[in-house]
């Protein structure tokens, strides 16, 4: 197969607190829904129209964790992450989601660094998290997190 790009980037707010649950393997899975908004003036009317996109985001493992004790609702994300459809069957019927695997966070609002800071954050806002690359990195880096595969 030849050269494929699979990137999804987002700004937006979470719409509720994430949601953080922990396979048998002890691995923690973090869920978010982050709404991006656009606006656009309707051509009849000459309103402004606000139209607002929910997306599935999901984070696995040290960034579900750090997500856990630092992101709320309400809060403004960046999110890098790639796409992945899942299907499963419930009462014969298959169902299939597409969501995003997010790869790396940067917290937006204006609020305390978080210790063990990894990122610079020239501005003193949130703070900059990245899923562990395959290799083992120091405990203060989060760079890389997010190379689950499944």
């Amino acid at each position: 197969m030849g050269r494929s790009v699979n990137k999804v980037t987002l700004i937006g707010k979470l719409g509720r607190d994430p949601d953080i649950r922990y396979m048998p393997n002890g691995n923690a899975v973090a869920n978010l829904t982050i709404a991006t908004a656009e606006s656009y003036t309707d051509r009849q009317t000459g309103q402004k129209v606000d139209q607002t996109e929910w997306h599935r985001v999901v984070a696995y493992e040290r960034l579900a964790e750090i997500i856990q004790q630092y992101v709320k609702k309400g809060a403004q994300v960046y999110v890098e992450g790639r796409l992945k459809t899942r299907e499963w069957e419930k009462d014969g019927i298959k169902r299939y989601t597409t969501e995003i695997v997010c790869t790396e966070l940067l917290m937006l609002d204006s609020r305390p660094q978080p210790p063990m800071q990894p990122a610079q954050n020239t501005a003193g806002q949130g703070g900059h998290y990245q899923q562990p690359a395959p290799t083992p990195e120091p405990a203060a880096h989060f760079g890389g997190y997010g190379q689950h595969r499944r």
